[in-house]
């Protein structure tokens, strides 16, 4: 089953991400959409984007941010690895899934999901590219002994992850950190494996369809 659409409407504040997006990087194209053109608009932006890392830029360090935060409030769980890659062309796996990390820990809500989308991308293989960041003299990786260490952070997030779906009941949040949970015990210390029984049990019982659905799916594989 397809992940669900956001039980919150939070594309009002993605549209103010866009703009922060446009205005940090200089992206050639209108600063806010029109009135009833936001879908178009967006697309335009994330076109932009594209046209702009093409051209090998050298990032300035403000623009972290902004590409996070329109990462992690892009309601698109396909769309948002747009931001989320030029950013660890930039910045690197640690400090891009560090962001993610403590989004899930102290964000709202919304935010914990949303890092949870976005976490998906956080570990695509760095294609060669020219995009960088200001200061950097290592092709834009933050660190260089982890320029190829796609798992880093994994440990973290994932204890995080498993507390935070047992803890919080929301239900976006919920949705959108089960598909990318491991569910074994394996995957945990022994201090961990009554949290793991506890959210499988959390997920079969679960009243949303696409809960139940997809915890099966992971036990069994």
């Amino acid at each position: 089953m397809a992940l669900p659409g956001r039980t919150e409407d939070g594309r009002q504040l993605f549209l103010k991400c866009l703009a922060d997006v446009i205005r940090v990087l200089s992206l050639d194209v209108a600063p806010e959409p029109d009135a009833g053109d936001e879908r178009q608009w967006s697309h335009q932006v994330r076109g932009a984007l594209r046209k702009a890392c093409r051209q090998e830029p050298v990032l300035p360090e403000a623009s972290f941010g902004v590409l996070m935060k329109a990462a992690v409030h892009d309601p698109d769980p396909s769309f948002n690895r747009q931001f989320v890659e030029p950013a660890l062309h930039a910045f690197g796996y640690r400090r891009v899934r560090s962001a993610l990390l403590d989004c899930l820990r102290t964000g709202t809500d919304q935010e914990r999901a949303g890092a949870a989308r976005a976490w998906y991308w956080s570990a695509l293989p760095l294609r060669p590219s020219g995009v960088s960041a200001e200061g950097s003299d290592i092709g834009g990786q933050a660190e260089a002994a982890e320029v190829d260490d796609r798992s880093v952070l994994a440990s973290e997030w994932n204890e995080a992850a498993l507390r935070e779906f047992v803890r919080n009941e929301h239900l976006d949040v919920r949705r959108c950190i089960l598909p990318g949970l491991p569910l074994r015990k394996s995957a945990y210390p022994p201090e961990l494996h009554d949290v793991v029984e506890a959210a499988v049990m959390i997920a079969r019982s679960h009243p949303d369809e696409y809960i139940r659905h997809r915890v099966e799916h992971q036990v069994r594989g």
